[in-house]
C-alpha cells in the first residue's frame, strides 16, 4: 500500500460525497462565551451562553425595543452589561423565527446553544453562519432562566449577599422617565388606557398623572424619607418600589410604616391608618412586602445611599428602617404573587431596569433571609 494512501481520508471523502457532514471536533462539546471570544479564528464550535440583548453597533447592545430579528449577544452571566464581555451572534433567516428577539422577547436572560463559525460580527468577537440554535427555557414569566445562578444553594446572609449582586445589575431611570414607565408597568389588564393604583386599587387615565386631587402620582412604598434618598436616581427612581397611587392616598400614607390596625382612609377601600402605621387593601399586601424585601436587599449602602433595612418597629420616622417585620412577613405568606405582579416584574425586566424582584419569583425566600 502506498505511504501516501489513507483509509481513514478515503472513508471521510466518500461520505462526503453521499452527504453525510463530518463535525468538527471542537463542535462536539460547547464552550463558554469568553472562550469563544479569544477564539476568534473562523473554526466551528457550539457556544453556550445567557442572551442578554441585540447588538446594533460594535459597543451597543439593546435589551428592549428590539429592531429585527436579524441577531443576540451571547454572555457567561445573564445580568452581564459589558459589551466587551459579550459575543454578537448573527441569525440566519432560518432561525429567526424562534431566536430572534423581536419576535422571542422572553429569550432574554435564557440559556441558549449556538453552533456556527467563530467570526466577528459588527466589527467585534462574534459568530457566524449558524447551523443549529438549542435551549431557551420558559417563556413563562414566572421563570427567569439561570438569572438566580449565583444564588443557588445559598441562605441567610450569603442568600441575600448574592441577590444583591445579581440584582444591583440594572438600567437606572431618571424621576422624569418613572412617569412612562408605570404607565406600562402598572396599565390596567382591562383597560389599556388606565392604570391600576396600588393601594386603592383604582383604574385611572395614565394621562391623569400630576399633583392635583384625584390625579395620580408616584408613589415611593418605601418611603423616600427611611433613608433620605429623595428622587435621586437609584432607589428613589427604583421602580421596582414607585407604583402609581391616588394624590390624596398618597399623602395619607406619607412615610407611615407598615403594620395591621387603625382607621379607614377616605379613597382607600379596605386600607387603615393610624399615627404610626399604614396598611393597604388585602389584596396587594403582599405585593407591598414584596417591594420592600426588594429594596433591603437592593440598596446596602455601597452605591453613596444608605443600608435600607427592615426592623420590627414602626415610627421609624427617617431612619434607613422600615417595619413591620413580622407583619410584612406575614402579608407576603398570605398574599402570594398573582400575575398582576409577575407580569409587572418580567416588564420592568425585559423593558426598564433589566433586573427583577427576587421575592416574586422566589417567595420562599423570604424566610430564609428573614427566618
Amino acid at each position: 500500500m502506498s505511504r501516501f494512501f489513507r483509509p481513514a481520508l478515503l472513508v471521510t471523502a466518500v461520505l462526503a460525497l453521499l452527504g453525510f457532514g463530518i463535525t468538527p471536533s471542537n463542535a462536539a462539546t460547547a464552550i463558554s462565551v469568553s472562550t469563544a471570544i479569544s477564539r476568534q479564528d473562523g473554526s466551528v464550535a457550539s457556544v453556550t451562553g445567557y442572551v442578554v440583548g441585540q447588538p446594533t453597533a460594535t459597543t451597543t447592545v439593546v435589551r428592549s425595543n428590539f429592531p429585527n430579528d436579524y441577531a443576540l449577544a451571547l454572555a457567561d452571566s445573564a445580568s452581564q452589561t459589558s459589551t466587551s464581555a459579550m459575543l454578537y451572534v448573527q441569525i440566519p433567516a432560518e432561525f429567526r423565527a424562534s431566536y430572534g428577539l423581536q419576535s422571542n422577547p422572553s429569550l432574554l436572560g435564557r440559556q441558549i446553544t449556538v453552533t456556527g463559525s467563530l467570526t466577528a460580527y459588527f466589527s467585534h468577537p462574534g459568530l457566524k453562519n449558524a447551523t443549529a440554535f438549542t435551549g431557551g427555557g420558559s417563556s413563562d414569566p414566572g421563570d427567569p432562566g439561570d438569572y438566580y445562578a449565583g444564588a443557588e444553594g445559598k441562605t441567610g446572609a450569603a442568600l441575600k449577599s448574592a441577590l444583591h449582586t445579581i440584582i444591583s445589575s440594572q438600567t437606572k431611570l431618571t424621576y422624569d422617565q418613572v412617569w412612562d414607565a408605570l404607565k406600562v408597568t402598572d396599565q390596567d389588564p382591562s383597560n389599556s388606557s388606565n392604570v391600576i393604583e396600588i393601594y386603592s386599587g383604582r383604574s385611572i387615565s395614565k394621562s391623569l398623572n400630576g399633583g392635583d386631587a384625584d390625579d395620580w402620582n408616584r408613589e415611593h412604598v418605601w418611603a423616600k424619607s427611611h433613608g433620605d434618598f429623595g428622587t435621586a436616581t437609584g432607589p428613589g427612581t427604583d421602580i421596582h418600589h414607585l407604583r402609581p397611587e391616588d394624590v390624596t392616598v398618597n399623602s395619607a400614607r406619607g412615610n407611615l410604616d407598615f403594620d395591621n390596625g387603625g382607621t379607614s382612609v377616605a379613597q382607600c377601600s379596605g386600607c387603615t391608618a393610624d399615627s404610626d402605621s399604614f396598611a393597604p387593601r388585602a389584596a396587594v399586601r403582599g405585593d407591598v412586602a414584596r417591594m420592600i424585601f426588594y429594596m433591603a436587599v437592593r440598596y446596602e449602602g455601597d452605591d453613596g445611599f444608605a443600608n435600607l433595612e427592615l426592623n420590627n418597629s414602626v415610627g421609624n420616622g427617617t431612619a434607613p428602617y422600615i417595619g413591620k417585620l413580622s407583619v410584612l412577613k406575614a402579608w407576603a405568606a398570605a398574599d402570594p404573587p398573582d400575575a398582576f405582579e409577575k407580569n409587572r416584574n418580567e416588564v420592568i425586566y425585559s423593558q426598564f431596569q433589566h433586573n427583577r424582584n427576587p421575592f416574586i419569583d422566589h417567595p420562599e425566600w423570604v424566610a430564609s433571609i428573614w427566618p
